[in-house]
C-alpha cells in the first residue's frame, strides 16, 4: 500500500495516523509568528559581573572586620596578661606600658606624666573590652 504523501504544510502524524497540528508545542503554519531565541548571554555575563562584585565587596567588608576583631583580641590579650595591682574601672582609661625586662604593665599614669615606654591608651567598655585610643 502507498502511503498519500502530504503537502509540507499540512501536519499529519502517520504513526496515528491523524492531523495533530494543534498539539504541537511550536508552531505549526506559515502564519504563525516566528519563534526566536533569546540571548541570554549577555543578561547572563551582566549578572555574573554584578554577582562577583557584590560578593567580592562583601568578601572585603568581611575582612575588615575580621582584621579589626583579630587586632581588639590582641589588645585584649595583650593587656590581661599584663600585670596591674587594681580593678579597672568600665568607662576609663588605662596606659599600657612595657618594663626594660619586656614585662608589660597596667597603669593610670599617663605617658605625658612619666617616662615609662608607652604601648598605648585604652578604654574599657561595657563589655569589659579593651578598646585602643
Amino acid at each position: 500500500m502507498v502511503e498519500d504523501k502530504k503537502p509540507d504544510n499540512v501536519v499529519f502524524n502517520p504513526e496515528t495516523k491523524k492531523y495533530d497540528a494543534a498539539l504541537k508545542p511550536y508552531a505549526t503554519s506559515v502564519g504563525a509568528p516566528v519563534i526566536t531565541i533569546t540571548d541570554t548571554i549577555a543578561w547572563k555575563n551582566r549578572s555574573i559581573s554584578k554577582v562577583n562584585h557584590k560578593i567580592e565587596a562583601r568578601y572585603l567588608e568581611l575582612k575588615a572586620e575580621y582584621e579589626k576583631m583579630m587586632q581588639e583580641f590582641e589588645f585584649n590579650k595583650l593587656i590581661y596578661n599584663a600585670k596591674f595591682n587594681f580593678e579597672p574601672i568600665i568607662g576609663k582609661v588605662y596606659h599600657l606600658y612595657k618594663r626594660e625586662n619586656g614585662e608589660s604593665f597596667l597603669s593610670i599614669i599617663a605617658p605625658e606624666e612619666c617616662r615609662f615606654n608607652a604601648l598605648g591608651s585604652f578604654y574599657l567598655n561595657a563589655d569589659q573590652i579593651w578598646e585602643k585610643i
